[in-house]
């Protein structure tokens, strides 16, 4: 998902989605050097979910295999 940064207010920022609705984002999870106007994406990182995945299973058949 694409999203347009539309300006910063306090320690959001306010953001233009794809179906044109805006929404707050808070500014910590904004990269820094990011301004108005910039298009920024969100993905899904398929390889690290599936690592943290493989790791919480592993912890939990530890946990219970004993």
């Amino acid at each position: 998902m694409k999203f347009v940064i539309d300006r910063f207010e306090k320690d959001y920022a306010l953001v233009e989605l794809p179906n044109k609705t805006l929404t707050n984002i808070p500014k910590i999870l904004i990269p820094k050097n990011a301004k108005e106007g910039d298009v920024l994406e969100l993905i899904i990182d398929i390889k690290e979910t599936k690592k943290r995945k493989n790791e919480i299973q592993n912890l939990m058949d530890d946990l219970f295999n004993d």
